[in-house]
């Protein structure tokens, strides 16, 4: 099972956009876009998944610290592995949160995947916040609660073989990290 945080901007969608247009016409209204101080917001949002389809994803209220992390866990981590019925192996990566005494004292029970410091990023949801992102901003959420909302939708419309395609691609992605002797992948 994947799992992971990610910060979402209501008009922060940080793609490159091009226009045809005229010569002599680059700040013409039509050919520009607009921008919004500091972002127009944004939620941060947690989530899991394993290959047999969407795990839980919740929107994290204020700023995620290790007691924060672990009542998640508790609370839609086990919901997630009892819906799905399923074992699993954790992965996280170093973050404080996750290497705390008392999230490690937490996670006693659990098989949990051990990952070097300064390792790459190889944690599949990252391709899914990816897709998440794009198909929520091709949707223009105007405000906060249509972005938690959209994301919640669009999280549950991710076909299936995505999902499957992430997790069977998971031992190549190791495999070409210890090649690569940790420098930088394909993935």
């Amino acid at each position: 099972m994947c799992y992971g945080q990610t910060k979402v901007e209501l008009f922060g969608h940080n793609s490159k956009r091009y226009v045809w247009r005229k010569n002599n016409t680059a700040h013409h209204p039509k050919n520009t876009i607009p921008t919004v101080n500091h972002g127009g917001g944004s939620i941060m949002l947690w989530g899991c998944f394993p290959s047999a389809g969407t795990g839980a994803l919740v929107r994290v209220e204020g700023i995620m610290n290790s007691s924060k992390y672990q009542a998640i866990l508790i609370q839609y981590l086990q919901v997630s592995i009892r819906k799905l019925k399923m074992k699993f192996t954790f992965q996280h990566d170093n973050d404080p949160k996750h290497t705390s005494k008392s999230t490690k004292a937490w996670l006693h029970q659990i098989s949990v995947l051990e990952w070097p410091s300064q390792s790459p990023d190889l944690n599949p949801i990252e391709h899914l916040w990816g897709d998440l992102k794009r198909a929520l901003h091709r949707r223009c959420p105007r405000n906060l609660t249509d972005l938690e909302h959209f994301c919640k939708e669009e999280w549950e419309n991710i076909a299936m073989p995505r999902y499957a395609m992430l997790i069977d691609s998971y031992p190549k992605r190791l495999s070409a990290v210890i090649k690569s002797k940790g420098a930088s992948t394909k993935y």
